[in-house]
This record gives structure tokens, sequence and C-alpha cells, in this order.
């Protein structure tokens, strides 16, 4: 990846319905060379997907909860990780190290909502012994926009 590839990943991580012809006026190409590079980009797996971002509030989900998760011994771990990440409340879960086996961080309706998914699907269903809930009070940052590092010269 070179440095124009970082340059069109930077615009549409900005913004992500930025046209080819727009991508292409901002760094003095043709729309055609942007797209081929946007397609290839794709096609290495750089840019997964595109997607939009809704506002949590408007769409009931106005908690949101950062649940450590730990499963009896035993569970099926790729069982788990697929139940976790299948889960429409579920925004990410990490598999971490130290005492919890999951880090998950949930959006839902409120409290009694948020304690249903976790006592009920997880608990009960999945087998869950052990959990630490962290509910955010508010949110001063909340992106899915990565940091673009330049290329590395001795890379080659």
């Amino acid at each position: 990846m070179d440095a124009l590839d970082q340059q069109i990943l930077q615009i549409l991580a900005a913004d992500g319905r930025a046209t080819w012809a727009e991508i292409a006026e901002r760094l003095s190409m043709s729309p055609p060379a942007i797209a081929d590079r946007v397609r290839k980009l794709e096609d290495r797996g750089v840019i997964k997907g595109y997607t939009v971002l809704l506002n949590p509030a408007s769409v009931g989900s106005e908690l949101l909860a950062f649940v450590f998760l730990r499963f009896r011994p035993g569970q099926p771990y790729d069982e788990l990780i697929e139940r976790v990440s299948a889960h429409p409340n579920v925004l990410e879960a990490h598999h971490v190290a130290g005492e919890f086996d999951f880090l998950v961080k949930f959006r839902c309706g409120g409290v009694a909502d948020l304690e249903r998914i976790v006592v009920e699907e997880f608990r009960d269903r999945l087998g869950c012994e052990r959990t630490n809930t962290v509910i955010a009070l508010s949110t001063a940052k909340e992106t899915s926009a990565l940091p673009i590092r330049a290329p590395d010269a001795t890379a080659r």
C-alpha cells in the first residue's frame, strides 16, 4: 500500500459515500484510476465493507455497556465465539487475557434490557459463570475509523 492508497483510505474513512469522481478531484487523478485502486483495496481485503452510522438513541439503543464474561471451563470455544458474535446487541466481542474470557460491547434499550440479555441469554443459555458490567454514562468519542500509518520504506 502506497501513500496514494492511504490518502484514498483517509477520504473514504471520513466519508464512505465519497464518489470516485470526488476522490479523483481531491487527489488530481481520473475517476477510473481511483475506481481501479479502490477495487484493488477491496480485493486485497484492506477495505472490508461500507456501512452507515446510526444515532443509537433514535433506534432504541440508548444504553452502552461493556461486559466482561467468564464461561465455565470446558465450554466449546468456537461455539461461544459464534453465539456471542451473532447476538444482535453485541457490537464488539474480544477474547481477552486475564480473569475473564471475553470483553463484549453492548448497545440496548436500557438497564432492564441489559439485565435480561446478560442473565437469560449469556448466563443461563451459554454457561457464563461470572460477569463484570461497566455502563457508560456518556460517550466522549466513539469511532470505527482506524489510524492509517505511513508506508514503511524498509518493507519492500
